[in-house]
C-alpha cells in the first residue's frame, strides 16, 4: 500500500477508471457481437460504429482497431 498522499490519489483513480474501462469494454463486445449477428439492423451497426470511434477517442482501443472493426461491420452491411 502506498504511503504517500498523492500515491493513493493515484491508486484511487485508476482503480476507478479500471471500473469505467471495464463497462465500457463490456458494452462495446456487446454491442460488436450483435452487430455481428446474421440478423443486425442497420440502427445495430451504427450504433456499434460510433462505440468503436468513442472506445478509440478515448483511448480504450487503438484507432486502428476502430478503423478495422467499422470497416469489416460495413462489409457485412
Amino acid at each position: 500500500m502506498p504511503r504517500i498522499a498523492s500515491a493513493k490519489k493515484n491508486m484511487r483513480k485508476s482503480r476507478a477508471a479500471a471500473v469505467r474501462n471495464r463497462a465500457q469494454r463490456s458494452t462495446l463486445r456487446t454491442a460488436l457481437k450483435t452487430a455481428k449477428s446474421s440478423e443486425a439492423t442497420p440502427e445495430q451497426l451504427k450504433t456499434a460504429a460510433s462505440l468503436l470511434d468513442r472506445a478509440a477517442r478515448k483511448g480504450l482501443i487503438h484507432k486502428n482497431a476502430a478503423a478495422r472493426n467499422k470497416s469489416r461491420l460495413a462489409k457485412k452491411a
